[in-house]
C-alpha cells in the first residue's frame, strides 16, 4: 500500500465540512483553548486532532504538510505535542499530574503547547471522576500558550465538566465509497478496496488491516459466519469459545513482541538480575510491569471482542435489510446466503432483539466487568435462531 503526500488534511477520509471550520480556526478565526472530537470507532478523531495541531504548529497556519511543524506533528516527534493515549481501561490519576505539568510550560520551538488526549472517555466517571478532575483546572485556566485537545466516542463520554469547558465538534462516519475510494489512492486493488470498506463499516483502520492481512480478513470471516450456524445449544456455546478464542489469538500476536521488549528493557536498566535472587527494587519495577502487561493486555482483548460484536451487528443489520426488502448492497454482501439463512430463521423484530443482546454484552464487558466469556455465552443464547435444535 502506498502513502500520499499533500497537507495534513488530505487523508481525513468524508470530513470535509470539519475541516473547513479546523481550518479557519488555525488561521486565528473561533480559537478557543480546548476541544472536544467526537465521533464514532474509525471515524478518524485522533487522525483529525492530530491534523488540528500540525495546522495549528504549521508556519503558513494552513497544515500545508510540507514545513517542518507539519512534519514534525504528524510523525509525532514535535516538542510541543504531548499525545496521551491509554493502553489499559483507564488513564490513571499521577499520569494526568505529570501532564498537568507539563501544560504549563510555554512552547519550545511551536506557537502552542498542545495535549493531545486520544482516550478522554477513560478519565475516569462522574461517580469516580479523580482522573478528570486533575486535569479540570489546568482546562480551565490554560496558560495563553496551551490548548487542549480530547478525543472520545460520544461528548457523554466525557466528564461534563471537562465537556462543558470544550468546544465540541462532531465526526462524520466515512461512507463505504470514501473509504473505498481512499483505499484506491493509496494502491489498493479497487475489488479489495471495495470489501474492506464494506466489511470495515467506516472504519479507515480497520479497513487499512483488511487489505494487507490475510489473517484479519481470517478472523473476521470467523466471526460473521457465525450467525447462520447458532442452530442448537452445543453451537451456541461453541461460539462464544470461539470467539473469545479469537480475541486471545489476535491479541497474543500483538502483545508478545511488545512485552517482550518491555521485559528486555527492564533487565537491560537493572542488569542480569534473576528473579529469584533479585534486588527488592528489581522485583518491584517487575511486579508492576507485568501488572501493567495484564492491563494491556485485558484492553486490548476487550478491543478484539467489541470489534467482533460490531462485525457481528452487522450480520443482523443485513439480515434486516434482506428481510424488508431495502435495496442496495450488503455489508456483508459476500455472505449473501447465511445472511438470507439468518433473514428467514428470524423476523426482523426478532433480529432487533438480537443486535440489542449484542450491545448489552458489550456494555456488560466494558462497564461492568463482566467476564467476556461469561457474557459471550448469555450473548450467543440470545442470538440462537428460532426453531434450532435443543
Amino acid at each position: 500500500m502506498t502513502t500520499t503526500t499533500g497537507t495534513v488534511w488530505d487523508d481525513l477520509v468524508g470530513q470535509q465540512s470539519l475541516i473547513g471550520t479546523l481550518r479557519d480556526a488555525a488561521a486565528g478565526h473561533g480559537m478557543t483553548h480546548a476541544w472536544l472530537f467526537t465521533g464514532p470507532p474509525g471515524s478518524g478523531r485522533s487522525n483529525v486532532a492530530r491534523a488540528f495541531a500540525a495546522a495549528l504548529q504549521c508556519e503558513t497556519g494552513t497544515g500545508c504538510g510540507t514545513c517542518e511543524p507539519c512534519r514534525l506533528v504528524m510523525k509525532g516527534s514535535h516538542p510541543d505535542v504531548t499525545v496521551v493515549r491509554s493502553e489499559t481501561t483507564v488513564l490513571y490519576v499521577d499520569d494526568m499530574r505529570d501532564l498537568v505539568q507539563a501544560s504549563a510550560k510555554f512552547p519550545a520551538l511551536g506557537r502552542w503547547q498542545i495535549i493531545l488526549v486520544e482516550d478522554a472517555d477513560r478519565l475516569g466517571t462522574p461517580e469516580n471522576p479523580r482522573t478528570g478532575n486533575a486535569l479540570l483546572k489546568a482546562i480551565e485556566e490554560p496558560t495563553p500558550k496551551t490548548l487542549w485537545l480530547l478525543c472520545a466516542p460520544t461528548r457523554a463520554d466525557v466528564l461534563p465538566t471537562i465537556a462543558s469547558r470544550s468546544r465540541h465538534v462532531t465526526l462524520a462516519t466515512p461512507t463505504a465509497p470514501e473509504v473505498s475510494e481512499f483505499l484506491v489512492r493509496q494502491g489498493v486493488d479497487a475489488a479489495m478496496a471495495s470489501f474492506a470498506a464494506r466489511a470495515s463499516q467506516g472504519h479507515i483502520g480497520r479497513a487499512r488491516a483488511l487489505c494487507v492481512d490475510e489473517d484479519a480478513r481470517r478472523r473476521r470471516r470467523e466471526v460473521v459466519s457465525l450467525p447462520s450456524r447458532l442452530t442448537s445449544l452445543g453451537a451456541v456455546m461453541t461460539a462464544a469459545t470461539n470467539l473469545a478464542e479469537i480475541a486471545k489469538e489476535e491479541t497474543a500476536a500483538i502483545t508478545a513482541e511488545a512485552e517482550r521488549r518491555e521485559l528486555d528493557g527492564l533487565q537491560s536498566m537493572f542488569g542480569s538480575e534473576r528473579k529469584d535472587t533479585a534486588t527488592r527494587a528489581y522485583r518491584s519495577a517487575l511486579s508492576a510491569l507485568e501488572k501493567l502487561q495484564k492491563q494491556k493486555a485485558r484492553r486490548r482483548v476487550l478491543d478484539v471482542i467489541d470489534r467482533c460484536l460490531m462485525d457481528l451487528v452487522s450480520v443482523y443489520r443485513d439480515a434486516i435489510a434482506v428481510a424488508v426488502g431495502a435495496p442496495g448492497e450488503l455489508v456483508n454482501e459476500e455472505l449473501r446466503g447465511d445472511v438470507e439463512v439468518v433473514a428467514r430463521a428470524a423476523s426482523p423484530e426478532q433480529l432487533l432483539r438480537m443486535i440489542d443482546a449484542i450491545f448489552t454484552a458489550r456494555e456488560q464487558m466494558l462497564e461492568f466487568n463482566v467476564p467476556p466469556q461469561l457474557a459471550l455465552e448469555s450473548m450467543t443464547v440470545a442470538l440462537r435462531l428460532p426453531g434450532g435444535r435443543a
